[in-house]
């Protein structure tokens, strides 16, 4: 008998297909000890690609220089041109750059590892390891660390080590977007891998961000997804509200966290929780309460690397901080200096965070709603790089989050505004694809957008910021009318 392969499975032997050739063109320059450049995007999941991909050349010995960025800009390219390395590797980068690459770079040996929506057509030299190529989505079933793990491991099966890595950019890229924030499609195999490899332990548990690390009333006023009116935000209402269940937030001097807590007295928290947002009307929020959670068990417990949700956010800190390199050592398996520092790092990513929400907040005019999209107006005080992180965690706690969110700074110096856009899975339903919108809008004022359906982003000339924010407002409203955009 003969059973046919689904769809999914021929979908990713391809995409393995090309992994493999990529793996082979990486090898060989190795061999050869060529230098070898390696890019990546600043966020946690670029952070991840980069430390798997750093990991995997050092274990070859090959020479090798990484660099985090935002983009791809005439910098990176004058860099190339200077150093003029025998391959340039872009992870969690790349795909939405190909004319550029194909126009600036055409004499290099290029290979893009990468998940965004592609804009462009590449030439001869350029090996491109992306899952849309064949038909998987890049929003959701592989992230960038993901496509550089598979490359990895095609190098050597010891890079299989890397994949709980690969778990927390995946998680750091908010793709946990199935049923009980479950990975996955390709990011599924990686989680066999790291599970197979006793390097990761999958639970069911209350999804609260720091149930290693931070106090259990700390973890319930933070918590934005779900969003629980009356507790999140204010930890003495926390407090309150587990007093009231008779949940003892201390034992002794001691702060208990979520993995404290005994079965008995969790499921008496998700009760409560349940019925309190159905009371708020908010039913649909009931099923955010429980999930899976990814446990790395060679980290030490009640630290920021045990749950990979946490190890993303302080990976996304160094990155957003300008502390890239911390992170991209913790990946490569520091747990010395780099993440003493990185911890501290995380400390000021977290105050700046609250810096910049409390700032939008304080006026009207710093965050205004449109027909069809909301913008905050980030000018000159919200740093660029903290922009994403600012605009994803106001998207879930928008007054009408059936529109998408916007933000931008001004890189003055640069004479540019960096523009993040971000909205709900309950949007991309409807039509709405951020990364066309992006593409569009930037290229109508000759900058450049791109990204996922509900990620992404550009960058404008800061005159032209305005002009720019109403094209967005109008194509997005075309795309909810189900009309096309762009050519």
């Amino acid at each position: 008998m003969i059973v046919m392969a689904s769809a999914f499975e021929d979908q990713a032997a391809g995409f393995l297909g090309v992994a493999e050739r990529a793996a082979k063109t990486i090898s060989e320059a190795a061999r050869q000890d060529g230098l070898i450049h390696v890019f990546s995007h600043l966020d946690a999941d670029g952070i991840a690609a980069a430390g798997i991909m750093g990991k995997a050349l050092l274990r070859l010995d090959a020479k090798f220089r990484i660099r985090i960025t935002q983009w791809i800009e005439d910098k990176i390219v004058g860099e190339v041109l200077s150093d003029k390395p025998q391959l340039v590797i872009f992870t969690d980068l790349g795909s939405g750059y190909i004319d550029l690459l194909c126009q600036k770079l055409p004499d290099f040996k290029i290979v893009i590892l990468d998940h965004h929506q592609i804009v462009g057509k590449e030439s001869d030299n350029i090996i491109h390891v992306n899952p849309h190529l064949h038909g998987v989505d890049g929003a959701r079933d592989i992230s960038g660390s993901g496509v550089a793990y598979f490359v990895a491991k095609a190098l050597d099966k010891v890079n299989v080590d890397l994949s709980p890595v690969a778990v927390v950019g995946a998680l750091g890229d908010l793709q946990d977007k199935y049923d009980q924030r479950m990975l996955k499609g390709l990011n599924e195999k990686i989680v066999e891998d790291a599970t197979n490899s006793g390097l990761l332990k999958v639970d069911k548990d209350l999804v609260f961000f720091g149930r290693e690390t931070r106090p259990i009333i700390r973890a319930l006023a933070s918590t934005t997804n779900p969003f629980i009116p009356d507790i999140s935000g204010d930890e003495n209402k926390s407090l309150a509200f587990l007093k009231s269940l008779g949940i003892e937030p201390k034992v002794g001097d001691k702060w208990r966290a979520l993995r404290d807590l005994s079965e008995e007295e969790k499921k008496r928290l998700c009760s409560k929780l349940a019925d309190h947002l159905v009371s708020k009307g908010l039913h649909y929020e009931v099923s955010n309460l429980i999930g899976q959670v990814y446990i790395l068990c060679s980290e030490e417990p009640w630290t920021p690397l045990r749950d990979a949700r946490e190890f993303a956010v302080l990976l996304n800190a160094t990155g957003r901080m300008d502390k890239a390199g911390l992170g991209v050592a913790v990946c490569m398996g520091d747990r010395g200096p780099a993440l003493e520092a990185a911890n501290r790092v995380l400390e000021d990513y977290r105050r700046t965070i609250n810096k910049y929400l409390g700032w939008v907040m304080e006026k009207p005019e710093r965050m205004k709603e449109f027909e069809n999209i909301y913008v905050v107006y980030g000018e000159d005080f919200i740093n660029d790089k903290m922009v994403g992180a600012i605009s994803s965690i106001l998207t879930s706690s928008l007054p009408n989050p059936e529109k998408p969110l916007i933000a931008y700074a001004n890189l003055q110096e640069e004479g540019i505004a960096k523009i993040s856009a971000r909205t709900m899975d309950t949007v991309i339903n409807r039509g709405v694809n951020l990364a066309e919108v992006m593409q569009v809008a930037a290229e109508k004022f000759h900058g450049n957008g791109g990204g996922h359906n509900i990620a992404a982003g550009a960058q404008v000339s800061i005159g032209n910021i305005d002009d720019f924010i109403q094209s967005v407002d109008q194509l997005v409203g075309k795309q909810l009318k189900g009309e096309k955009i762009g050519s």
